[in-house]
C-alpha cells in the first residue's frame, strides 16, 4: 500500500518539505498560509500567488506522491468538502458500504489507525518545545476550546492549573474574551483547540492575541484549522471515526502526553501545590475517605 495513501497534502508536505528545493518550499508554504483553498485555483495561479514557476508546481505535485498537480489538486477539493462536512453528511460517508463487523471493532480500528498516522506526523522537537513554553512559570497561560472541544480546554486547563499559576479559562462566551485579552501580555501562551467545522471566533481570538506578542499552541485535525497560519506550534490530530461525529480520543492522548511532561519538567512547583490542595480537600472534605 502507498505510505501517502492516507495522507493529507498538508502532511505531505510537512513529511517532504526538509527535501524540497527553495522554490518547492516557498510554494509549500504558500500553500499551508491558507490551507486548503490556496491550492484551488488554476496551475498558472497557483505559481503567480506564490511567485514560483509553473513547472516548480507540477515537479512538488509529484514529489508529493501525485500523479501531477491535477491530481493533488482533487485531492484538496475532497480535503475542503471534509472539513465543511455536516455530522449527517459525515454519517452517510461512514454508512456507505460498512463491513459487516461490529461497530466496536470498526470504531477501535479507526482509532488505533489514527493514533498511528498521528505520531507518524508528530515532530519530538515540536513537542518538546510545547512543553518548554507551557513550563515557563514566566508565562501565563490561557487555555480555549470550541463549541466541542470546550470540555477538552477544561480537562487542559484542570491539570495546568494544579501544575503551576497563572492558567486561566477562557469562558466560552465569545462575548465576554475581550475582557480576557485585556490581561494577555507578551510572552503569554494561547492555547487553542479547534477541529472542523472550524470556529471563527477561535480564529479572530488568536488573531488578537498574536497581535499582543502571544504564542499560539493550536490542536486541530489533519486538515488544520485557518487558525494554524498564526500558530507557533499546531499539533494536528487524527479524528476520523465511522460516526456523524469526530473523535477526541487521539487529541486526548496528546493533551495527556503533554501533562505528563510539564508536570516532570515542573515537578518541585507541582509536588508543592498538590501538596497544598490535597490539605485544601481534607479541610473542605471533599473526597470520602474509606479508612
Amino acid at each position: 500500500m502507498d505510505e501517502n495513501q492516507n495522507l493529507t497534502v498538508a502532511e505531505r508536505i510537512r513529511n517532504k518539505f526538509d527535501s524540497l528545493t527553495r522554490a518547492e518550499r516557498q510554494l509549500a508554504n504558500a500553500i499551508l498560509e491558507d490551507y486548503p483553498v490556496s491550492g484551488l485555483g488554476s496551475i498558472t495561479d497557483v505559481a503567480e500567488t506564490s511567485g514560483v514557476s509553473t513547472p516548480t508546481v507540477a515537479r512538488m505535485a509529484k514529489k508529493m506522491g501525485f500523479g501531477g498537480f491535477p491530481q493533488m489538486q482533487a485531492q484538496l477539493r475532497t480535503e475542503l468538502k471534509a472539513t465543511i462536512s455536516n455530522p449527517i453528511a459525515k454519517h452517510d460517508l461512514w454508512a456507505e458500504n460498512v463491513p459487516d463487523t461490529h461497530i466496536l471493532n470498526r470504531f477501535a480500528d479507526s482509532v488505533m489507525e489514527n493514533m498511528r498516522q498521528t505520531l507518524r506526523q508528530i515532530n519530538p522537537e515540536d513537542f518538546n518545545a510545547v512543553v518548554a513554553l507551557l513550563s515557563d512559570l514566566d508565562r501565563d497561560i490561557h487555555v480555549v476550546g470550541g463549541r466541542i472541544t470546550r470540555s477538552m480546554a477544561d480537562n487542559f486547563f484542570t491539570h495546568m492549573q494544579v501544575m503551576r499559576s497563572g492558567v486561566t479559562l477562557v469562558a466560552p462566551n465569545s462575548n465576554t474574551w475581550a475582557h480576557y485579552v485585556l490581561n494577555m501580555k507578551e510572552g503569554d501562551v494561547l492555547v487553542a483547540f479547534d477541529i472542523r467545522r472550524y470556529e471563527h471566533d477561535i480564529l479572530r481570538l488568536a488573531e488578537v492575541a498574536k497581535s499582543r506578542g502571544v504564542k499560539l499552541i493550536l490542536f486541530t485535525d489533519q486538515w488544520g484549522s485557518p487558525a494554524a497560519k498564526l500558530a507557533a506550534y499546531s499539533l494536528n490530530c487524527r479524528i476520523e471515526v465511522p460516526s456523524a461525529w469526530d473523535s477526541l480520543v487521539v487529541t486526548l492522548f496528546l493533551v495527556e502526553a503533554i501533562i505528563a511532561a510539564v508536570q516532570t519538567d515542573t515537578w518541585e512547583e507541582t509536588k508543592g501545590r498538590m501538596k497544598t490542595l490535597e490539605e485544601l480537600f481534607d479541610q473542605t472534605k471533599m473526597f470520602k475517605k474509606f479508612i
